[in-house]
């Protein structure tokens, strides 16, 4: 018998954000995965290849490409395939859309950590850049953060404009650097290669959470930030070494690798440690996260179906 595919629709019609982001929390009691990547390049076009094996949940790989310049042609920047294993037969159980784990894993994520790190109280979340990662941040922190008011940022405002006619309770700003100050959780969900939020800009309390980095040449943010806040990434196995937003301070001298607090397997150390702390957070996208997705998204599919 063939493994079914699993459409992007079909994966989307059985995702709860908050029962992802417990099964996030849950996979990491599991022990811990055994993880490889292999990454290619040529200039800015990158492809990557991730697997992972956590004992008691299953195997995954996931392909993907990712061209910048496909979104000047009006074609999709990232592309790719997901494939989930059996834990106990080694047995292909699914293919499912790549696009479907990339939404859901990476928004879910982030807001785990926020859930954690962020002030129960925040009141207003800031998301730069408005892609493919800016609404599922959208969707996501709408649900775990149901009180706070969404603003976006990005460079050019047609894209802001086009994502507010799906999110109509969703508002734009021109001004980053006021709105990153009045911001209580603030999202990065750009593919730049220089730090768009200045460590100078941010005040007590606050929650910045970085996404969008995925390279040795990329980061989001600048050294300040990372000495001023408490840090923590989502693995350490999957950041340190791989990320510029964490290895370029490491290499550097600007910040050390005990500065960095915990990962999501000592979940239990994601707290402030004052209202007044700034708390950060690398989100590194790690296969582990992409299987345990996959397999949420495989048994509420069955369920389904």
């Amino acid at each position: 018998m063939s493994a079914p595919f699993i459409s992007f629709s079909e994966a989307e019609a059985v995702i709860d954000w908050n029962e992802l982001t417990e099964a996030l929390k849950e996979g990491h009691k599991f022990p811990k995965a055994k993880i490889g990547d292999t990454f290619l390049y040529r200039n800015e076009d990158t492809f990557l290849v991730r697997s992972a094996w956590i004992d008691g949940i299953g195997l995954v790989t996931k392909s993907a490409t990712v061209f910048p310049q496909n979104s000047a042609k009006g074609s999709p920047v990232i592309n790719g395939a997901v494939n989930l294993f059996c834990d106990k037969s080694g047995t292909l159980e699914a293919l499912i859309d790549f696009h479907a784990i990339t939404k859901f894993k990476t928004a879910s994520d982030s807001l785990l950590a926020a859930l954690n790190l962020a002030r129960k109280d925040a009141k207003i979340i800031l998301i730069i850049g408005a892609g493919t990662v800016g609404k599922s941040l959208i969707e996501a922190f709408g649900v775990g953060f149901p009180d706070a008011k969404i603003i976006v940022w990005n460079r050019t405002s047609d894209s802001a404009e086009r994502l507010i006619t799906k999110y109509p309770n969703v508002n734009i700003t021109t001004d980053l650097k006021t709105s990153v100050r009045k911001a209580d959780i603030i999202l990065t969900a750009t593919m730049t290669s220089e730090s768009i939020v200045k460590g100078d800009w941010l005040r007590p309390g606050q929650h910045l959470n970085l996404i969008g980095a995925y390279r040795l040449d990329m980061r989001e943010t600048d050294d300040l930030a990372l000495q001023r806040g408490q840090i923590y990434v989502d693995s350490f196995d999957t950041t340190i070494g791989h990320i510029g937003e964490i290895e370029s301070p490491l290499k550097t001298g600007a910040i050390s690798k005990s500065d960095i607090i915990a990962d999501f397997y000592s979940l239990d150390r994601f707290k402030r440690s004052t209202p007044e702390t700034i708390t950060v957070f690398k989100n590194g996208g790690g296969a582990h996260l992409d299987l345990i997705t996959a397999k949420y998204i495989w048994d509420r599919w069955r369920i389904k179906n």
